[in-house]
């Protein structure tokens, strides 16, 4: 059966604007119908910049009531009106002012999609937030209604005078321009990580079923990534803040060293040993460079979790390439335990054992 495409973007003209929305469309509009869609085939409507909220419902309301899967792609920013404080799509013509007459509610969305049959509605949303409807996050999530799984992320304001980007379904829009569409979970995921690799503001984190954890505290959104197993998520919005502290505090500072530790745990919670060792031998080699003592308990401790990531690597080869990084930084820093070059030895020696016999 066809899918139906809706690719919405809309932003103000003038001072209001906060993200260049229409500026992703060419890239969206590249890709395959059947690969947006997700179907062999697709019907695909766009708008670009609309004026009229009641274009824009004529449009929703037409790809909602398709009988095969529908798929969103919406991009721009929010607002709230005056009178309720209710989230907004802003639109070309919507000032501050004039929210609730220019803009698209966001309700009308939810009540749109919400007789449509579970499981064919999957909505991609790259929003930016003015400073209200940002404040407004923590306490009024955005949801699209139970039956539609929703990804994307709603970024802060942009510095004053800055028009920012759509980061997110840019890099969306180029995995899907290779021809191949990983699983929305995965393509959300795999959006999400090349923003943030490139720089993109965190913000906050649209999943699947609607829920909004608000990143004022980022380990919340990871914690919140981990516990529902998505891991690649949660590692770069880690090195986003990793990338941030380093900005703004060096590559030494706690700040830094404090998320270089976080991502080596969410290596070692998402059963990544390999990856975990590397990253617990980098925060030891920046405390020893910034002149931290080999006997400093937070040393140690990187030392101490970097040796027993290694020990649970089972590719013998890998574990073979870490080795003298480890054996180099255990003789520096041996730690409580006495015996550790030695274990690491004993180890090689056993895994040279067994791939003679083998």
């Amino acid at each position: 059966m066809p899918g139906t495409v809706l690719l919405l973007a809309a932003s103000p003209v003038g001072r209001g604007c906060l993200v260049d929305a229409a500026s992703v469309l060419p890239v969206l509009a590249a890709v395959a119908p059947g690969v947006l869609s997700g179907a062999e085939t697709a019907n695909v409507v766009e708008l670009a910049d609309p004026l009229d909220p009641q274009a824009v419902l004529t449009r929703l309301r037409a790809a909602a009531t398709s009988a095969g899967p529908l798929t969103v792609y919406l991009t721009g920013q929010l607002q709230l009106d005056r009178r309720q404080r209710l989230p907004h799509l802003a639109l070309a013509r919507t000032t501050p002012a004039t929210v609730r007459y220019t803009a698209f509610p966001w309700h009308w969305v939810r009540e749109e999609l919400r007789l449509r049959p579970p499981g064919t509605t999957t909505l991609f949303a790259d929003l930016h937030a003015d400073p209200e409807a940002w404040q407004s996050l923590a306490s009024q999530p955005l949801t699209a209604g139970p039956g539609v799984s929703l990804y994307g992320r709603i970024a802060p304001p942009p510095p004053r005078r800055t028009v920012a980007a759509p980061a997110y379904m840019r890099s969306l829009a180029t995995i899907l321009r290779s021809g191949h569409r990983p699983v929305p979970e995965q393509l959300h995921q795999l959006a999400l990580t090349r923003a943030l690799a490139d720089g993109d503001a965190p913000g906050v984190v649209l999943s699947a079923e609607g829920r909004v954890p608000v990143a004022p505290d980022p380990h919340a959104a990871i914690t919140a990534a981990v516990q529902a197993g998505r891991h690649a998520e949660a590692a770069a919005l880690a090195e986003q803040w990793e990338r941030t502290a380093v900005r703004a505090h060096g590559p030494a500072s706690e700040q830094a060293l404090h998320w270089m530790e976080v991502r080596a745990d969410l290596a070692m919670f998402a059963g990544d040993p390999v990856h975990s060792c590397r990253a617990w031998l980098a925060v030891a080699t920046v405390r020893l460079g910034a002149g931290q003592s080999p006997d400093a308990p937070a040393v140690e401790s990187a030392a101490d979790r970097a040796h027993h990531q290694w020990g649970r690597i089972e590719d013998a080869g890998r574990a073979r390439e870490l080795a003298p990084a480890l054996a180099e930084l255990r003789r520096r820093v041996p730690g409580r335990r006495e015996g550790a070059l030695l274990h690491i030895q004993r180890r090689l020696d056993g895994l040279r054992s067994a791939q003679l016999t083998g």
